[in-house]
């Protein structure tokens, strides 16, 4: 089976590879050093410290494998500018119809996405809804709430 390609920005990119770095160098060695010494108490049959030490370590190594394979699987994109239709990397502002509101959207890959920050990903209801239109354009978004229509004010 042919493994999803993960779209990332440079900046995503970069993050992913420090947390790889830090992973396989730094927290590997914690927890090794975390289950030696709970070794280190005795009867490893009735230590807690040593399971968790082990759920930490399957955890850690969990996540080394997943963020590799992300790696392996990314295709960076630019961030867009001077555009007239919105695309991945684009910076959008959209203007909420129903209630007035307008906030401003970073379309990225789902492996970066973080609403908090406004990122959100292609694969989300909205960044769906507005890829490929173009400035100015309505645009019917379908969440399990209802229909919210936005208007594309700018794309940077």
């Amino acid at each position: 089976m042919a493994e999803k390609e993960v779209i990332l920005t440079l900046e995503g990119l970069k993050k992913l590879e420090e947390e790889l770095e830090l992973s396989k160098t730094v927290k590997r060695r914690e927890v090794a050093g975390r289950i030696k010494q709970a070794i280190d108490f005795g009867d490893i049959s009735e230590n807690s410290e040593y399971d968790d030490a082990k759920n930490d370590q399957a955890f850690i190594e969990g996540r080394i494998i997943t963020l590799e394979k992300m790696l392996r699987n990314a295709r960076v994109i630019d961030e867009v500018e001077g555009t007239d239709i919105v695309a991945l990397g684009a910076k959008i502002r959209l203007k909420d119809l129903d209630f007035g509101d307008e906030e401003e959207y970073f379309i990225v890959g789902s492996a970066e996405a973080d609403p908090g920050t406004n990122k959100i990903s292609n694969e989300s209801p909205v960044g769906r809804a507005v890829l490929g239109q173009p400035k100015g354009a309505i645009v019917e978004v379908n969440v399990p709430a209802g229909i919210l229509h936005y208007q594309i004010l700018n794309i940077k």
